[in-house]
C-alpha cells in the first residue's frame, strides 16, 4: 500500500500576489511611512499637520482632505490604515528628517486582478518647489511596480493644476489625453482631467533613480 501524495498546494489568484505591504520607503533626507495610529498619538504633531493641510486652498481644491478637525483626521487615518490592512491601497505620510509633515502619497488599486492602480499626492506649502513630492510619487511608483505587480499606474489631475502636469511627467509618466468633465473637485465644478500613465516596463525618469530609495517592510503602523 502506498502512501496518499500530499495534495497540491492551492494556485494564488492574481489578487493574493497584487497586495500593498505595508512598508516604509527611506528616501534619505524624506521618509514615507504608511499612515496609521501612530499619527494620532499624543507626542505626535502630524494630525494638526493633517488638519492643516485640509485648511490650505491648493489642497483644498485639488485634493481636499477628510480632516477638517482632529476627530475627522484620526478617522481619516483608520481609513488609510483599513487600505493598507486590505493590501488594496498604500497611503504614505510624507515625513522630513526631523518627522514634521511635508505631505503625502498614495497609490491604489483600481482594478486588482488586471494590475491597474492609480496615484495621487500633495505637499504643505512649505514643501513646495523642492521637488519632494516629484520624488516621493516616483519611490512610490517604482515600489508599486517592483513588490505589488502593479502593471499600469495612471495620474489623473484637473487641466487648471499645471504643477501637477510638470510632476506626472517629471516622475515618467507621460500624457495619453484629456478625460472632460471627469471628477468633481473641491470647488463643487467638475473640471476636466489630464490623463497621465506609466507601464511597468517604462524606464524609470532620469534623477529619480529607484536604486536610491530604501525599502523597510513594518508590521504596523
Amino acid at each position: 500500500m502506498t502512501a496518499a501524495s500530499a495534495p497540491p498546494p492551492a494556485a494564488q489568484s492574481p489578487v493574493d500576489r497584487q497586495a500593498f505591504v505595508r512598508t516604509t520607503l527611506d528616501l534619505g533626507d524624506v521618509l514615507l511611512r504608511p499612515w496609521g495610529p501612530w499619527a494620532a498619538e499624543p507626542q505626535s504633531e502630524v494630525l494638526d499637520g493633517l488638519v492643516a493641510a485640509a485648511a490650505d486652498p491648493l489642497i483644498a481644491l485639488w485634493n481636499p482632505l477628510a480632516t477638517v478637525d482632529r476627530t475627522a483626521a484620526t478617522a481619516w487615518l483608520d481609513a488609510r490604515d483599513q487600505g493598507w490592512e486590505r493590501g488594496a491601497g498604500a497611503a504614505f505620510a510624507v515625513l522630513a528628517a526631523d518627522g514634521a509633515l511635508l505631505g503625502g502619497v498614495s497609490v491604489r488599486w483600481v482594478d486588482r486582478a488586471d494590475g491597474l492602480a492609480m496615484t495621487a499626492y500633495w505637499t504643505l506649502p512649505g514643501a513646495r518647489g523642492r521637488g519632494v513630492a516629484a520624488r516621493a510619487t516616483a519611490a512610490v511608483t517604482d515600489w508599486a511596480f517592483a513588490t505589488a505587480g502593479a502593471r499600469r499606474i495612471e495620474i489623473a489631475h484637473a487641466v487648471g493644476n499645471e504643477p501637477s502636469c510638470r510632476l506626472a511627467l517629471r516622475c515618467g509618466y507621460p500624457a495619453e489625453g484629456t478625460l472632460r468633465d471627469s471628477h468633481l473637485f473641491g470647488d463643487g465644478a467638475y473640471h476636466d482631467e489630464h490623463l497621465h500613465a506609466r507601464l511597468a516596463g517604462d524606464p524609470a525618469p532620469a534623477g529619480l533613480a529607484p536604486e536610491a530609495t530604501a525599502y523597510t517592510t513594518v508590521t504596523s503602523g
